[in-house]
């Protein structure tokens, strides 16, 4: 997140914490003038919006009041808030905005913003703006936010859905059974080391097909399927959208560039050094234990990531097989090897694990370069096989 960021959402904070949210007090019979509403904001280039935005806005035409619900208040300089992150205990919060403030953010950054007037009635729009209030409340405004299952697309949509009288029956989407991590990807497909990084933290519960419910947790695909719903009650049906309405159109958006050299790429090199080391090796007949060392620190301290994962309450990150290649194990060795002690087990284990981490390709799919660099540490085996 950038200053100019945390700056907005401190303001945002403070906004939601002083304007009144007077629709509570609406009575039952006098809902005709407001109008409950999905947003849905495209996504931009900070990499914390590359997968969009939701948020519910209540807008009393007869009284002006004009307020976005957003849930996805965050604080990235609070205390511990990558460590948190990472084990899927990081709290998000429910905050409000004038719409016009929210709108010019998101046109500031180039995004576009989405209106979905909902097709409620009067009952239902006071059965959304009493769960709105609940929700704003102290003690329930914070909640643990969680990427995939509870997140600012995923709670707008509950709260509508727990408040219509009827039964919401959707079209069925063209791709209907994609797993998280195609849609991951899809999102980052511009952003080669984002995918990369997201691709090293997912496991093989990522890689299982998705219900409709599931795919939800991207607003893209929500703003979708409510597009296409139909509420059903007593043997009637009605359209869940009403009116359909481009707030803010799409505009500019500053492109920054990642590191030049993609992941692929970057393994790729790793590869031809493996192979210049080899070729030096046989012609020198000795092993060069200091290129060992540094592969086998750098496989250690990724594995260190990997293990922490499998502790983190990310239902998707803690069965992942890539840790058969990336663990901790080889930091042990590292001495042993230095020291060229000839009977360590390091290599017979090196090569039990990325057999096991090839099998596991059948089952899972595993970030980008990924089977290089086991083809790297491979190459190391059979150095030190033909020279033992």
């Amino acid at each position: 997140m950038t200053i100019k960021t945390s700056v907005i959402v401190s303001i945002l904070l403070i906004i939601s914490s002083i304007i009144p949210v007077s629709a509570q007090n609406e009575p039952t019979l006098d809902l005709d003038s407001v109008d409950i509403s999905l947003i849905t904001c495209s996504p931009h280039e900070e990499i914390y919006s590359l997968y969009g935005h939701s948020a519910l806005r209540y807008h009393d035409i007869r009284t002006g009041e004009d307020v976005v619900f957003n849930w996805g208040i965050f604080n990235f300089k609070a205390p511990h808030f990558l460590i948190r992150f990472v084990f899927g205990l990081t709290d998000y919060e429910l905050g409000t905005a004038p719409m016009p403030f929210f709108c010019n953010y998101y046109h500031k950054w180039g995004s576009s913003v989405t209106e979905q007037k909902l097709n409620l009635t009067s009952e239902e729009k006071k059965a959304v703006i009493e769960a709105l209030n609940v929700n704003l409340q102290p003690e329930n405004r914070i909640y643990r936010y969680n990427f995939f299952y509870d997140n600012c697309s995923t709670r707008p949509r509950d709260i509508v859905l727990r408040s219509i009288s009827g039964k919401v029956e959707y079209q069925l989407r063209e791709d209907f059974f994609p797993t998280y991590r195609e849609m991951v990807h899809q999102c980052v497909r511009n952003h080669p080391w984002a995918k990369f990084g997201n691709d090293i933290l997912l496991g093989i519960n990522a890689d299982q097909p998705t219900n409709h419910q599931q795919q939800e947790f991207l607003p893209v695909n929500l703003m979708y399927d409510f597009d296409h719903a139909q509420i059903y009650k007593d043997g009637k049906y009605r359209p869940l959208i009403s009116e359909r309405n481009l707030l803010v159109p799409p505009g500019v958006q500053i492109i920054e560039e990642d590191f030049p050299i993609s992941p692929i790429a970057t393994f790729s090199v790793l590869l031809v050094v493996s192979f210049c080391v080899l070729i030096l090796e046989w012609r020198r007949h000795k092993t060069y234990k200091y290129w060992d060392a540094l592969l086998m620190l750098l496989q250690g301290l990724a594995g260190c990531v990997l293990f922490v994962m499998l502790f983190s309450e990310h239902p998707t990150t803690s069965t992942n097989l890539q840790i058969l290649l990336l663990n901790p194990l080889p930091l042990f060795f590292i001495p042993a090897v230095l020291r060229r002690k000839k009977n360590t087990w390091w290599w017979t284990i090196l090569l039990v694990m990325i057999l096991l981490f090839f099998i596991g390709r059948i089952f899972q799919v595993y970030a980008e370069g990924m089977i290089i660099l086991a083809l790297c540490l491979l190459i190391r085996y059979w150095s030190h096989y033909k020279n033992a």
